[in-house]
């Protein structure tokens, strides 16, 4: 009896690599190491797809995060601005009303003397 254990896979019972072997059996056991390598490749695609996913949807929140503050300091700073010209154009209408009194009240006080 041989050392090692039977296997119903191997032809007459030979377990060893002494004896004869068939060719279609190592065509067969090449294609199958092809498909194992090349499902090996895949699950390591796989994870690497996976891990740049991922990367993905954190660099997506971030920017999500970035464009809602971006978004109320817009705003911010739309409103300052609308009250900054508001500002202008009160003093502004005030100047004209005050030049104008400078220049009408004069004018009415000499045509009434």
């Amino acid at each position: 009896m041989s050392s090692e254990p039977y296997d119903p896979y191997i032809p007459n019972g030979q377990g060893s690599q002494d004896g004869p072997r068939d060719p279609r059996t190592d065509a067969i056991q090449k294609d199958i190491n092809k498909t194992v390598d090349k499902m090996r490749e895949n699950i390591d695609n796989l994870a690497r797809r996976e891990h740049n996913l991922d990367q993905l949807q954190q660099k997506t929140g971030d920017l999500a995060d970035t464009a809602g503050n971006f978004r109320r300091s817009a705003n911010k700073v739309r409103k300052k601005m609308w009250w900054n010209e508001m500002k202008m154009r009160i003093w502004l209408a005030i100047g004209i009303v005050v030049l104008l009194a400078i220049i009408i009240i004069p004018a009415v006080v000499a045509t009434r003397q």
